[in-house]
């Protein structure tokens, strides 16, 4: 669903965080990073979803990634849904769309015969050069941070 294909580089962004501290892709220069989308905290899915990237959130560290969750959600909301569940990474909140239009993860839905416009879950595996390296569309929520720990490597390919 997004328009970046694997070998683009990352769209330039900078978002607020839970705590209103703002987040930008410069900080990640030179770091391996995790960038998901997701429609809405404290949802089943994506409270499942963040829960496994919690749960091997030391595992993707130990292998040199940063994590970033990127919804419509408010700071307020995301304050509330890190304490709830305890995710230790930033959540940030775009309200004005700005990083969902440039990762180019919204569009046309359809639930249950009813179609919408919103967020197609999404995450970016992105190298130390800003590279994206895989594209999950359709991550399994409940095993998400497993799923991006046996991915293969593009030398792996080779």
């Amino acid at each position: 669903m997004t328009g970046l294909k694997i070998g683009d580089h990352i769209p330039d962004f900078q978002g607020m965080d839970q705590n209103g501290k703002e987040i930008t892709n410069k900080q990640f220069a030179n770091k391996k990073l995790v960038v998901y989308f997701y429609p809405k905290d404290n949802t089943p899915a994506c409270t499942n979803q963040a829960c496994s990237l919690r749960d091997s959130y030391q595992a993707l560290q130990k292998e040199g990634y940063s994590i970033l969750g990127v919804s419509m959600d408010t700071e307020k909301a995301h304050a509330r849904f890190i304490e709830k569940f305890s995710l230790p990474f930033p959540l940030i909140a775009d309200t004005e769309r700005k990083m969902i239009d440039a990762f180019k993860v919204w569009g046309l839905k359809k639930f249950m015969g009813r179609e919408y416009d919103g967020i197609h879950r999404t995450t970016f595996i992105i190298n130390e050069k800003g590279i994206i390296t895989h594209i999950i569309e359709k991550p399994k929520t409940k095993i998400h941070g497993e799923e991006i720990l046996n991915l293969e490597s593009p030398e792996d390919r080779k």
